[in-house]
């Protein structure tokens, strides 16, 4: 037994107008409406951890089951903040497998854009890594990394994974994920890990306690982003159940 995950009627009516003509909206208030339609409620637990301002860079798994929209992680996660949260997001669906993939990718590539501009985000091309991303990929580091430049006190989000994972199951992000998250660290950002998963009928969001990423002295870039990845993949596994917590339980 799942939740009931439905949007408040007049959402997309609300929405489309900011998405086809411009215009801007709090995607945490958009978040707190959709979750006041989720039923059971949901279940928030570690509140004490909640930051109340930033700096803070949010780290989070990210969640899978046939059936369940990715997009009610980042609404949970929005509506339970104090204030407005930064993501950085996918800027492509790629629909593996799919005869409609071609088609689907370029939709979701004019879409995502638009949601990005509507809810002030910073897109990054899809995972797994593919070749010609590369210079995109790194417009879109430099891009975070500027506006968190000029955002000293803001709240990020990100997914290192950037995409599902069979069965839920947190997974080793793809190179680099380390290294990304260890820069914003260095610029002061401390990291708070987050885990979603489903749990008895509910959908469950646990708020860990926020922590320095520093390394040891002396490793390779390499070395850098394996270190780097292993302690944000183990801080966000600690926050889930046993089964979904892979190689990092």
């Amino acid at each position: 037994m799942y939740p009931d995950y439905s949007y408040p009627p007049l959402a997309f009516l609300r929405l489309a107008p900011s998405v086809f003509f411009g215009g801007r909206r709090s995607f945490r208030h958009d978040g707190q409406l959709c979750l006041e339609q989720l039923k059971p409620a949901l279940r928030l637990l570690g509140a004490e951890n909640i930051p109340s301002c930033g700096p803070c860079l949010i780290t989070f798994n990210h969640y899978y089951r046939p059936g369940f929209n990715a997009w009610w992680m980042a609404l949970a996660l929005s509506a339970s903040l104090p204030v407005e949260l930064h993501f950085v997001m996918t800027g492509e669906l790629t629909y593996p497998g799919k005869w409609y993939a071609p088609l689907g990718q370029a939709g979701s590539r004019w879409l995502l854009k638009r949601f990005s501009k509507v809810y002030g985000f910073t897109t990054m091309p899809p995972m797994p890594p593919r070749a010609k991303d590369v210079a995109e990929r790194a417009r879109s580091v430099r891009a975070t990394l500027a506006f968190a430049r000029q955002h000293p006190q803001a709240v990020l989000g990100l997914a290192p994974e950037g995409g599902d994972q069979p069965g839920g199951v947190v997974t080793w992000p793809a190179s680099g994920a380390g290294r990304f998250v260890l820069l914003l660290a260095e610029q002061g950002f401390p990291v708070l890990p987050v885990g979603m998963f489903e749990e008895d009928g509910e959908f469950c969001l646990r708020f860990g306690t926020a922590y320095r990423l520093e390394l040891p002295r002396g490793l390779g870039p390499d070395e850098k982003d394996r270190a780097a990845a292993q302690t944000v993949m183990s801080a966000i596994a600690a926050q889930l159940p046993p089964r979904l917590r892979g190689e990092f339980n």
